[in-house]
């Protein structure tokens, strides 16, 4: 199973996990080593970002909701400013 999950949710399922109320983290571009202690939900408002992985590289944008695994090691690579919702589990 991959670490990095991203998926497209309806309005209706994303309201239903309470993401709109969720914390909001802003990233300025950057690139920026990062490991998961926890797993991370987040739900993309605006820019674009890939995660690099021993799986591959991951590409975000805004309406995604990606799911990051607890453990995961990666880059963050920003090319565009980041705005997003998240929650640990």
């Amino acid at each position: 199973m991959s670490k990095v999950i991203i998926q497209q949710l309806s309005n209706e399922e994303l309201e239903s996990k309470g993401v709109f109320s969720w914390p909001v983290w802003t990233k300025e571009v950057s690139r920026f080593d990062w490991t998961y202690s926890g797993e991370e939900h987040c739900y993309i408002i605006e820019g674009e970002f890939d995660v690099e992985t021993d799986e591959g590289v991951f590409h975000a944008k805004p309406g995604d909701y990606v799911i990051f695994k607890d453990g995961l090691s990666c880059v963050w690579d920003i090319k565009k400013p980041v705005k997003k919702h998240y929650n640990f589990y």
